[in-house]
């Protein structure tokens, strides 16, 4: 089943904590505080993959969680920097927040963006050292990672994309023109998911075309399949508009025209070719009396016979001219560091001391307070000190 919208829950990995250690040597009684710092927590990254095609793998897999950073040791060893998480994702993929806000839009094969940033590791106690306080017995704790749960939504990239009533014979024409094979039946409703089709022209030229489920009245306001779907018109460049000559052509055509007005984004303003399918089933093909500077083009065809199909074909690769990049190639953002909001930073800095631990800053409200000394490993009974104040964690 093909898939455009799935929901995951990201975590970067937490920083490492930093290395409460002393050197210790033969010869060296009194050696100095030797704790290597933490390392970073591992980020996680999505990329856009050419060779995907929906969001179908995120269905069952919604947790992901990035490395942690290893902790500092003696002889001022650093802890490693815990290792990103990819995930891949189709081309025309956006992501977007809890608070439906865009973090990025995933346009072109291998763009990446980091949607949480690992934690920031802590010092080891060779960084407190100072002239009056040479044997520092603490040492940070890394801080956490970013998390936050997402939403990705698949926008196809397609440079022309079928629309028409359920049984227009949408189906059909792609399989003529393009190498796709959809499910072709005679009842409406037949396409579910929206299908690609690549159409490959006389000098090798290559265009996509987007198949997807019929719209019906009232699609724009979530009635039937189409409203759904209606997001991966977006993209397109031209809509090849197709209509069953058997009914009224002039008035499918405005139907479907309202509910693409209705929707907006821009979908009513897109060129279009109108496609009066199946003249096979009448005498003679029928006038297309719609004056619309819109409409770049009328074709009359039939899927059943063939008639038509090779004028619809290069007229396709005339109306679509090749794209040009909106920018240069070598100016293609390949990695986007996206913040959505400034990275709150902690009021308070939690130490791991020889005894336990001991929170320095600005005090938070107590169940913070325990929830941040569980996350850098205090357990039941831990010594805790806060000011002047020292307890046991219950």
């Amino acid at each position: 089943m093909f898939h455009d919208r799935a929901r995951i829950h990201v975590a970067a990995g937490r920083g490492g904590d930093g290395g409460l250690s002393f050197r210790r040597e033969k010869h060296v009684p009194k050696g100095g505080p030797d704790g290597g710092d933490g390392g970073p927590g591992g980020n996680v990254v999505l990329v856009a993959d050419g060779d995907l095609r929906d969001l179908s793998a995120y269905r069952t897999s919604q947790h992901v969680k990035a490395e942690r950073g290893g902790n500092g040791r003696g002889a001022l060893k650093h802890g490693a920097t815990g290792e990103d998480v990819e995930l891949h994702v189709p081309v025309g993929t956006q992501v977007f927040d809890e608070d439906e806000r865009l973090l990025a839009d995933l346009a072109h094969t291998g763009a990446r963006v980091v949607v949480a940033r690992g934690g920031l590791p802590g010092r080891g106690n060779k960084r407190f050292a100072t002239p009056t306080r040479q044997t520092p017995r603490f040492a940070e704790t890394g801080l956490p990672g970013e998390e936050l749960w997402l939403e990705l939504r698949l926008k196809l990239l397609a440079d022309a994309a079928l629309v028409g009533f359920p049984n227009a014979g949408k189906s059909s024409l792609l399989r003529r023109i393009s190498n796709a094979k959809p499910k072709v039946a005679d009842y409406p409703f037949t396409t579910l998911a929206p299908v690609l089709g690549t159409v490959v022209g006389p000098d090798g030229r290559q265009l996509t075309v987007a198949d997807v489920p019929g719209l019906i009245e009232g699609a724009s306001e979530g009635v039937g399949l189409g409203h759904e779907f209606l997001a991966h018109l977006e993209r397109a460049r031209v809509l090849l508009h197709v209509i069953d000559v058997s009914g009224d052509v002039d008035a499918s055509f405005r139907a479907i025209d309202r509910e693409l007005a209705q929707y907006g984004a821009g979908l009513d303003e897109r060129p279009q070719v109108v496609v009066l399918n199946k003249i096979d089933l009448v005498p003679e093909p029928p006038r297309f009396d719609v004056d619309d500077p819109r409409v770049l083009r009328t074709y009359a065809v039939s899927c059943a016979t063939g008639a038509g199909i090779e004028e619809l074909k290069r007229g396709l690769f005339e109306l679509v001219p090749p794209a040009a990049p909106a920018v240069a190639p070598d100016e293609l953002v390949e990695f986007l560091d996206y913040r959505p909001r400034s990275r709150r930073e902690r009021a308070y800095r939690i130490l791991r001391t020889d005894r336990g631990f001991r929170v320095e800053g600005t005090r938070p409200d107590d169940d913070e307070l325990e929830s941040a000394l569980r996350a850098a490993g205090a357990r039941k009974g831990a010594e805790i000190e806060v000011g002047e104040e020292t307890f046991e964690l219950a």
